[in-house]
C-alpha cells in the first residue's frame, strides 16, 4: 500500500529533530523530550532486533501505562513489526488464549506462559552500548493490532487495516492540533487509548500519561499541565463529578479545548452535567468500533438539541436493520449495521473470529435507531443485542437501568443484567458501587420513578469496587453468571 507519508516512526523522529527540546511524554512527574524519546526507542529497537524482532513481526506489549510503554510501540514502529497491546493483568489462560493466535517474535512486559516467545520484564533497559542513532526506515506491514473478546469471550485480534505510514492529518478531524497537551487517563492497551497516543504522537503533542485513573489526580493534571486535549471514556466522566463537585474552585478546566467520549453509552445526566463545566462547543462523542467501518460524531451543541444521540455519520455508512434484514424506518430500534464508504480500502481484518455481516454491511452487536433532522440522520443506541433481556416478553436494555442509576449523585458506578425468574422468564438485577451508604429500598423508589416498573431491578446488590474498568468496558456475561451461580448455591 503506498500511501505518500513516511511511517509513523520517520514523522515523531522528524518533529524531534524540528524541536529537540519540547516535552514529548510524562508519566509520575518524569518527562522525556522529543529528542530524548528518539534517541531512547532507537536503542530500544536495537535491543528488540537483537532478540529477533524485524519487519511484519508481531511484538506483544502487556504493560501498564509509562513511558515504557511509549517507548515499546515506538521502537516496534522504527523496526517496522507490529504493536500488539495487552493488559498486564490477565490470566495466564486468557493471554495464552491470545498469543496462540499468530506468532509472536517477543513478548514485553511479562513471560509467556506457555514458553515459547521470548520476553523481556517490564523495567527492560537495553545495553547502553546500543546506538541510539537513526535507524534505516521501516514501514510496519499493520500499523496496530487490537485484542477484543467481543461478547463471544472468545478472543479475536482486530489488525488495522493500513501499514504505518499514516497521515498526521487523522487527527484533524478530531480537533486535534499541533502540540497540543493530550491527557491519556484510559488504558493504552484499549484502542480508544492508543489511538490517541499514536494519533498525538504524529502531531507532537505532550503525552500526559495517567498510570492508573485517580479523579483527584486527573484533574489535577489538568490544572497543573494545562490540557488541551484529552479523549476518555464515560466510567472516568461519571468518577470525576464528586471529586470535582466537592471543591471546584480547586481546579482550573478552561485549558480543555476538546473532550471526547467514546467506547461505551454515556449516562445522559453525566453527559450534561460536563456540558455544563466545559460547555457544549468542548464535549464532543464518537461512536464506531476498533474496526472503524464507519464512525459517528456528535458535538455538545447537536446533543443539546438531540439528547441522547451519538451523532451523524462522519466516515463509511450505517443503517439499522430489523431481523429479516429490512431497513427500519426513523424511531423503529432495530441492529446497527456499517461499512466504509463503496470503493475504499478494507479498515480491519480479524485474526480468530469472522464478522457478523449482511451484503457486505458489519454489525457490531449493537442496537439503536435514528431520527431524521433535516436531511441529517441522528443515530442513538439502545444497548448490545447480546445484553438485552426479556421480561414477561418485553424488552429491556440495560443501559436504560444503567442510565436512571448514573442520576443518583451517590452512585459511582452501576451494572444491570437480566437473571432467571420462574414467572417472567428474566428480571433486572443491578449492581451498584455507592460513594455513600445506601439502601436496596432507597434504590428501587429512586427507579421506579424513572423506569416502567418491569424495568426496576428485583434486586440492587452493592459493591465495594468498580463495575467498569479504566476503558468503560465490563464483563457483563461473566458478572451475570456469578450472580446466577450465587443464588443457585
Amino acid at each position: 500500500m503506498v500511501t505518500g507519508f513516511p511511517p509513523i516512526s520517520t514523522q515523531v523522529s522528524a518533529l524531534a529533530a524540528a524541536d529537540p527540546d519540547a516535552p514529548a511524554v510524562t508519566c509520575e512527574g518524569r518527562t522525556l523530550t522529543r529528542a530524548e524519546l528518539d534517541a531512547s526507542t532507537n536503542r530500544l529497537a536495537r535491543a528488540y532486533a537483537e532478540r529477533g524482532v524485524g519487519t511484519g513481526d508481531y511484538v506483544s506489549i502487556a504493560m501498564g501505562n509509562s513511558i515504557g510503554w511509549v517507548e515499546s510501540v515506538l521502537a516496534c514502529w522504527k523496526l517496522g513489526a507490529v504493536p500488539q497491546p495487552l493488559s498486564a493483568r490477565l490470566p495466564d489462560v486468557e493471554f495464552a488464549a491470545i498469543l496462540d493466535l499468530v506468532p509472536r517474535a517477543l513478548v514485553v512486559g511479562r513471560p509467556d506462559p506457555r514458553g515459547v516467545a521470548p520476553s523481556v520484564p517490564a523495567d527492560f533497559v537495553p545495553d547502553a552500548a546500543l546506538s541510539d542513532a537513526p535507524l534505516p526506515e521501516a514501514v510496519s506491514p499493520v500499523w496496530k493490532s487490537m485484542t477484543s473478546g467481543g461478547s463471544t469471550g472468545r478472543p479475536k485480534l482486530i489488525e488495522a487495516g493500513g501499514d504505518s505510514r499514516l497521515p498526521a492529518a487523522i487527527g484533524y478531524p478530531l480537533g486535534m492540533e499541533h502540540g497540543d497537551v493530550n491527557l491519556m487517563s484510559v488504558p493504552l492497551h484499549h484502542n480508544t487509548g492508543f489511538t490517541t497516543a499514536a494519533a498525538g504522537l504524529l502531531l507532537g503533542h505532550h503525552l500526559v500519561v495517567m498510570p492508573r485513573f485517580e479523579p483527584d489526580e486527573f484533574l489535577r493534571l489538568v490544572t497543573e499541565h494545562r490540557v488541551t486535549y484529552l479523549a476518555t471514556v464515560p466510567t472516568v466522566m461519571q468518577r470525576l463529578l464528586p471529586v470535582y463537585r466537592a471543591d471546584p474552585d480547586a481546579y482550573d478546566l478552561s485549558s480543555i479545548r476538546r473532550f471526547w467520549h467514546l467506547a461505551a453509552p454515556c449516562p445522559p445526566v453525566i453527559k450534561q452535567a460536563w456540558i455544563d463545566i466545559l460547555g457544549p462547543e468542548v464535549v464532543w462523542e464518537l461512536y464506531g468500533g476498533t474496526e472503524l467501518q464507519a464512525l459517528t460524531f456528535v458535538s455538545g451543541a447537536q446533543w443539546l438539541r438531540h439528547p441522547g444521540t451519538v451523532g451523524t455519520v462522519v466516515a463509511g455508512e450505517m443503517k439499522v436493520l430489523d431481523d429479516d434484514g429490512d431497513e427500519c424506518p426513523p424511531g423503529v430500534v432495530g441492529e446497527l449495521y456499517m461499512r466504509p464508504a463503496p470503493g475504499s480500502s478494507p479498515t480491519y481484518r480479524y485474526v480468530g473470529s469472522t464478522a457478523k455481516s449482511r451484503d457486505g454491511w458489519d454489525s457490531l452487536g449493537d442496537l439503536g435507531h435514528y431520527v431524521d433532522d433535516g436531511g441529517e440522520r441522528f443515530f442513538f443506541l439502545s444497548d448490545r443485542s447480546v445484553d438485552m433481556f426479556t421480561v414477561g416478553g418485553r424488552n429491556v436494555y440495560p443501559a436504560e437501568i444503567e442510565a436512571a442509576l448514573a442520576e443518583h449523585p451517590d452512585v459511582l458506578s452501576c451494572l444491570a443484567v437480566g437473571v432467571p425468574d420462574d414467572d417472567l422468564g428474566q428480571v433486572p438485577y443491578a449492581l451498584v458501587q455507592a460513594g455513600t451508604e445506601l439502601s436496596e429500598s432507597a434504590v428501587i423508589a429512586f427507579l421506579a420513578e424513572r423506569l416502567a416498573g418491569y424495568k426496576v431491578p428485583r434486586t440492587v446488590e452493592f459493591v465495594d469496587r468498580p463495575l467498569r474498568d479504566d476503558a468503560g468496558k465490563a464483563r457483563r456475561s461473566a458478572v451475570r453468571d456469578e450472580v446466577i451461580s450465587r443464588a443457585r448455591a
